[in-house]
């Protein structure tokens, strides 16, 4: 009885223990439609050293537009300069169910002449959607990491870029995102790399905890679930889908070669045929030298300069290796460090295997 507690107990660690390289399936993907949104603005920036847009047309019109908020009217055919000023675009991220009042950082770019945004600060701009609506609103004083200078010759230095900066907790978000995930009689979760080995695993482990028939695989990247009704239900069931832990299946076979840094990266799925490999070095040296012809006493004869060039020839030696039936990286590695290739060698050396069809792998060079 105690040696049947034992191996039940046993068996029950062994399913509760998670598989070896396994993922949780949050970290493979998302749901449909849970997703950030960018915002965008267009605004002024006031208060700036000197170093602002000075008489663009467009900061001026822009300018006025603020003034006309307040009531004020600039005469007819004035154009102040505006170097204490400049036009920027402001981007944002909204994240997924942010809800009115919650706060948003923003950055801030100029758009004309200005040489620095130091200083300054953005004047309440509003942050639109792709479809044209309102979702926030944005205002505060630029936080700027670079610098510049400039002197009366001429010469000036610059570091990193003055005329870019943020406002961290700068922007308000007025309207949320109706994401529409409580409508729908399905739940899709997308991966985040299309892989027909992994969906159907996700499938698999979602219906082995939810039951036969919840979750069905539509394609290599997205998984259909079944959803009960209520906001709250479907949160819950979508917790517990992004905790299910799943294999993930291995990537394909890749070979990366970067040929301008000499880079080469090998994932753990390729597979070379056998194959005999060589790779040897020739070098031809030329060296160049002056002898001095002397004639002999009292003969009448001149001095002259000979050239004299001695010619040589060196070839490296280095055996053929045999790469074994379906050897993995690290053999791969081994072979290659044995005949000491240096990157560019090992860029040949592959491209060969790759010509001669032992290599197993599709060849990516950047």
């Amino acid at each position: 009885m105690i040696r049947r507690f034992i191996a039940l107990a046993a068996l029950a660690l062994a399913a509760a223990a998670p598989a070896a390289h396994a993922q949780r399936v949050k970290d493979l993907g998302g749901f449909q439609g849970i997703r950030t949104n960018q915002l965008t603005g267009y605004g002024i920036v006031v208060g700036l050293p000197g170093t602002g847009d000075d008489n663009l047309e467009y900061t001026v019109q822009s300018m006025k537009g603020v003034a006309s908020r307040f009531g004020l009217q600039l005469p007819q055919g004035v154009a102040p300069g505006l170097k204490n000023a400049a036009v920027v675009m402001i981007t944002a991220e909204l994240p997924p169910f942010a809800k009115p009042g919650q706060k948003l950082d923003i950055t801030v770019s100029s758009m004309g002449k200005a040489k620095s945004l130091r200083g300054g600060t953005l004047i309440l701009t509003p942050l639109q959607g792709a479809d044209g609506q309102i979702y926030a609103m944005a205002q505060g004083n630029l936080a700027v990491g670079g610098l510049g200078a400039e002197g009366a010759d001429g010469s000036k230095i610059v570091v990193n870029t003055p005329s870019s900066g943020r406002i961290p907790e700068g922007a308000t978000v007025e309207r949320a995102v109706d994401t529409g995930f409580d409508r729908s009689p399905f739940l899709t979760f997308n991966l985040a790399r299309a892989d027909f080995t992994t969906a159907q695993r996700v499938q698999d482990a979602i219906n082995l905890r939810f039951g036969t028939g919840r979750a069905r695989a539509i394609d290599g990247v997205s998984i259909a679930i079944q959803a009960p009704e209520g906001r709250d239900v479907r949160a819950e069931l979508m917790s517990e889908v992004e905790n299910l832990t799943v294999e993930a299946a291995e990537a394909p076979a890749k070979v990366i070669v970067n040929a301008r840094t000499g880079t080469v990266v090998i994932n753990s799925a390729v597979r070379v045929s056998p194959a005999a490999v060589t790779h040897g070095k020739l070098t031809v040296r030329i060296d160049e030298n002056q002898r001095v012809s002397q004639p002999a006493p009292f003969s009448k004869g001149e001095t002259r300069t000979e050239q004299h060039s001695t010619l040589g020839v060196e070839e490296e030696k280095r055996p053929m290796f045999l790469m074994a039936p379906g050897p993995k990286l690290s053999d791969v590695v081994k072979a290659v460090n044995a005949i000491g290739a240096s990157p560019a060698d090992l860029v040949a050396i592959l491209e060969a295997l790759k010509e001669a069809g032992a290599l197993k792998a599709e060849l990516i060079v950047l």
